[in-house]
């Protein structure tokens, strides 16, 4: 009848159709589930181009013109006017330091930048 090497044999036959039946629907299943990411990032990528294309028609600086003036009184919109921009002389001045009076005269002289930094030495 069998001897015990058909029996062995048998069983390492059974052992391997299962595991190639059950690593065959592993990858089915993972070959799925990279679809439906795929597809979801198709997805994603259309609804990016749709809300940005959405917003460069909202921002359409005609458009804008036009609600700024439908609601100029509700909003208490006026435009801008020459004196209500800053001029120079009404910055604050910097003040000076010695160090940036000693750099900005080494830099001038062409002369290498001797500032001690944590990590180099001269």
């Amino acid at each position: 009848m069998f001897r015990t090497s058909d029996i062995v044999l048998i069983t390492v036959m059974m052992a391997a159709a299962a595991f190639t039946y059950k690593t065959k629907h592993e990858a089915e299943a993972k070959y799925e589930e990279l679809r439906r990411i795929e597809t979801q990032t198709r997805l994603e990528a259309d609804s990016i181009d749709l809300l940005k294309a959405d917003w460069s028609l909202l921002t359409q600086p005609a458009r804008l013109q036009r609600l700024a003036e439908t609601y100029q009184d509700e909003l208490g919109l006026k435009p801008v006017g020459a004196p209500q921009i800053a001029e120079f002389s009404d910055l604050p001045i910097r003040p000076l330091t010695i160090e940036g009076i000693v750099t900005d005269m080494a830099s001038a002289d062409g002369a290498p930048d001797r500032t001690t930094t944590g990590a180099v030495r001269p």
